[in-house]
């Protein structure tokens, strides 16, 4: 099957998109981006993804191409041209093509690049049994609320779990739980969800929001603070959330048990909340 991206204008084959080299973006790493998941071809909560792209291209001073309608657009577009039902559409914005300088140029049209994937949901056996993470000392730069593509210490981060064959690495600072390479972190301890609150050092997830919402409307008692290094290693429940891992259950951690070693009840309960709610939103769009 041909994967049809969108580029500049144009819907293309991907193996025909190109774009110069001297695009900030592949030069610095001067852009933002945003994975958007789509179920049924329908995207999931679309306007809580192109908010938080707007809040990425304010922090980098990069003025956005496209209004929201023009983005609603643009992405249904790709999503009708591809034949998954199911699938992750990246978009991608650089400050576009000009001088190898580090300052902005004076005039300059930003490179616009959108891409559908395919989404595969985390597997039965890692809902059932559980995944395995490990720490690392978070050694990002202080701006990680801001989803940019210069992400190599993301990259090495993550590439420090694929070592050692587990799912996450879960980032520490002075200290402090602050989020996973490429998730959100929840711990539960005693019955009460615990979400690290939102800073400048972690991205504002969008699953992270949804998994709140949840525990307000379900009653599930829930603290939003800071968490410990003590407090997460000695979690009864951890769970990491993202748009593609959806929720999932972390059940060892630096190859110690987490709890009991299993998918702990609080965890089973969030994770049938979050499939009857995807799949209503869902529901309702196709029905709208």
């Amino acid at each position: 099957m041909t994967t049809i991206v969108y580029l500049n204008g144009v819907f293309l084959p991907q193996e025909e998109a190109q774009i110069s080299v001297m695009d900030r973006g592949f030069l610095f790493g001067d852009g933002v981006y945003e994975v958007i998941p789509v179920y049924d071809q329908q995207p999931f909560r679309l306007h809580e993804h192109l908010a938080r792209l707007q809040s990425s291209l304010d922090g980098i001073r990069l003025v956005n191409p496209h209004r929201v309608d023009e983005w609603e657009n643009l992405i249904a577009q790709v999503i009708a041209r591809t034949a998954w039902k199911d699938q992750g559409v990246y978009l991608q914005v650089t400050r576009g093509t000009g001088p190898r300088d580090h300052a902005f140029p004076a005039q300059v049209k930003p490179t616009v690049f959108i891409l559908p994937m395919a989404l595969t949901p985390p597997s039965a056996e890692a809902v059932e049994k559980g995944v395995n993470a490990i720490t690392a000392t978070d050694t990002r730069w202080s701006r990680c609320d801001l989803k940019v593509t210069s992400l190599l210490p993301n990259v090495m981060l993550r590439q420090l779990s694929v070592d050692a064959d587990c799912a996450e690495t879960l980032l520490l600072r002075d200290g402090e739980l602050i989020e996973g390479s490429v998730s959100s972190v929840f711990i539960v301890v005693a019955g009460v969800l615990r979400a690290v609150p939102k800073s400048n050092l972690m991205l504002p997830g969008i699953t992270y929001d949804v998994v709140l919402e949840l525990a307000r409307a379900a009653a599930i008692e829930h603290e939003i603070r800071p968490v410990s290094e003590t407090e997460l290693r000695h979690a009864d429940e951890i769970w990491i959330t993202s748009s593609t891992k959806e929720v999932l259950a972390v059940t060892r951690l630096d190859g110690n048990d987490v709890g009991s070693g299993r998918p702990g009840p609080l965890f089973r309960r969030m994770h049938a909340l979050y499939q009857t709610y995807k799949h209503s939103v869902m529901r309702r769009k196709a029905e709208a």
